[in-house]
């Protein structure tokens, strides 16, 4: 096992304060970030880098902390796969790399929490993760859509997800209600 880096004990403690407490997830957030950032990639100040994530587990909150990819600036995306699998598009340079978590490394459970936190950080990504090129075809820019008030409830909601329903329009949880 390796020493843990200066670096890396700084971007772990910016991932905590932004998450709240210190855990082997925001422990996998910090290993992702930090791989993303080492191989040309920057802080994403708006939509230049994109973030798919197949969880909404801890990592992601490591990931949203030392990457800039927020759900409000939609270059965040979550896929509720339950898998750690995260893809990384960089609008930029056009590439893109997706981070699995391998079977074989999942940290032991019979060590401490601290020890498992440690084993993380001081580990080469490549130990944890298959990191492999895919093909670079990102989500969508972001879109900004007018909204349109909820006929039964009164909320304003996006168009785009807005239900019709007996001539009426309606957000999704007042369509589902109507809808049963």
């Amino acid at each position: 096992m390796m020493k843990i880096g200066l670096e890396t004990r700084e971007l772990m403690k910016k991932a905590v304060k932004f998450h709240g407490h210190t855990c082997p997830g925001v422990a996998i957030g910090v290993l992702v970030a930090k791989y993303i950032l080492d191989h040309g990639n920057d802080f994403s100040i708006d939509e230049e880098l994109v973030a798919v994530v197949e969880n909404d587990n801890c990592s992601v909150d490591g990931i949203q902390a030392l990457l800039g990819t927020t759900f409000g600036k939609g270059n965040l995306i979550h896929l509720d796969y339950g898998k750690n699998n995260f893809t990384f598009y960089n609008r930029t340079n056009e590439k893109a790399v997706k981070l699995s978590l391998k079977p074989s490394s999942l940290v032991d459970r019979e060590l401490s929490r601290e020890k498992r936190i440690e084993k993380l950080l001081s580990s080469n990504p490549e130990d944890f993760f298959k990191i492999e090129k895919v093909p670079f075809n990102p989500p969508q820019m972001a879109q900004i859509h007018d909204s349109i008030v909820c006929d039964r409830c009164g909320d304003p909601t996006m168009s785009t997800r807005i239900r019709e329903y007996n001539n009426k329009k309606l957000c999704i949880p007042c369509f589902e209600i109507m809808n049963k």
